[in-house]
Formats: structure tokens, C-alpha cells, sequence
């Protein structure tokens, strides 16, 4: 499965669990898998198996044809996409206060697919150290953050950029009083 798929798969998880006022403890429940599956599969960190994802839409009381309605692969041609600012698409991830999400674009590129991303960082933003099934490139456009990563931190300010391996586990930190702003790249190898 593509991932650009994936997470129009865990996108509608998630709305779908919001539309019907679930948490995401309940969700678990009535599908019989951990909360912190439920939370890395709404937030594009890891992939279901098709029997959990099946008791998850389930679980959701959703028929599995109006589950899937609408979920396209490769929607838009490549090589040249263009997204006007309107349409990007606003998401939150797990255990994040301040952190607010754009979704740019996500395009599978023959063995991989690029997801890019705006990530607003309100002061005082908090966030655990997560890991990421990616790599990962962040591009400092307002701001200062500190990248912590384990027991390292590294200051970041505007016109500042970095790339990583998304596996390790890491979270950003405003530094400042006012909201930095980065540019995110997921790069997702797509194994065959």
C-alpha cells in the first residue's frame, strides 16, 4: 500500500472517531488493540495489519465500502503539483499542545512518498519525544527551536535546516515568545 494512501486511511480513523465523540481509549477497547496502537495509526506513525485495520473500521460501527469511498492512489499526476495555501489540510498529532499541523502535499515518487508539512509551534508548545518511520527534513522559517533528541539539543534559528532519521526518537521546542514556524519533509521508503 502507498503511503499517501496510508494516511488518507489514518486521516478518516481519526474523523471518523471524532464524528462519533470516541476517545481513542474507547476505540482500543471495543477493537481489542492498545491505545498507543490506536494513537500511532491515527497519527502515520506505524501501519495496521489488514485484521486490525478491519476490526478498527468495525470498531467504528462503519461499513467497510463507505470506510474506503473516496480513498484514491496517485489522485495527481507527477511531476508538477501545486496546492494553493487554502488547501492545505490542517491535522493534529498525539499528545501535542501548541502544535498545529499543515499538510502541504503527500505524493508517492516511485519508491518512496514525500509528505511536507507547516508546523506552527506556539510558545510553551509541548510535546513527548516521538519516533517516526521516516526521514525527516525540517527547515526553520520563523523562530528559534532547540531539537531535542534523546539526551542531546540542538538550537535551531530562521534560515536554519536539518535532515535525520525519523526512528530516533526526538521532539522540537519553541525557544522563543512568539510562534516559530519550520517547513517539515517526511521522505517514507515504500518497501516492495
Amino acid at each position: 500500500m502507498e503511503d499517501d494512501v496510508l494516511i488518507q486511511i489514518s486521516n478518516r480513523i481519526k474523523e471518523r472517531r471524532r464524528e462519533k465523540n470516541i476517545t481513542v481509549q474507547e476505540l482500543a477497547t471495543r477493537a481489542k488493540v492498545s491505545k498507543g496502537l490506536i494513537s500511532q495509526i491515527e497519527n502515520s506513525r506505524t501501519i495496521p495489519s489488514l485484521i486490525v485495520l478491519i476490526d478498527i473500521i468495525k470498531a467504528l460501527e462503519i461499513d467497510l465500502n463507505i470506510f474506503f469511498k473516496d480513498i484514491q492512489s496517485g489522485a495527481n499526476p507527477f511531476p508538477l503539483i501545486i496546492r494553493k495555501q487554502e488547501e492545505y489540510e490542517h491535522f493534529e498529532k498525539e499528545h501535542a499542545e501548541g502544535f498545529h499541523y499543515q499538510r502541504i502535499f503527500t505524493q508517492s515518487i516511485k519508491k518512496s512518498t514525500v509528505d511536507i508539512v507547516l508546523l506552527e509551534l506556539d510558545p510553551n508548545a509541548y510535546r513527548p519525544q516521538v519516533e517516526t518511520e521516516a526521514f525527516e527534513y525540517k527547515y526553520i522559517l520563523e523562530g528559534s527551536i532547540a531539537y531535542i533528541f534523546g539526551e542531546k539539543t540542538y538550537t535551531l534559528n530562521k534560515g536554519d535546516s536539518m535532515l535525520f532519521d525519523g526512528r530516533m526518537p526526538h521532539t522540537p521546542k519553541n525557544l522563543g515568545k512568539t510562534k516559530a514556524i519550520m517547513l517539515v519533509i517526511y521522505f517514507f521508503e515504500n518497501e516492495e
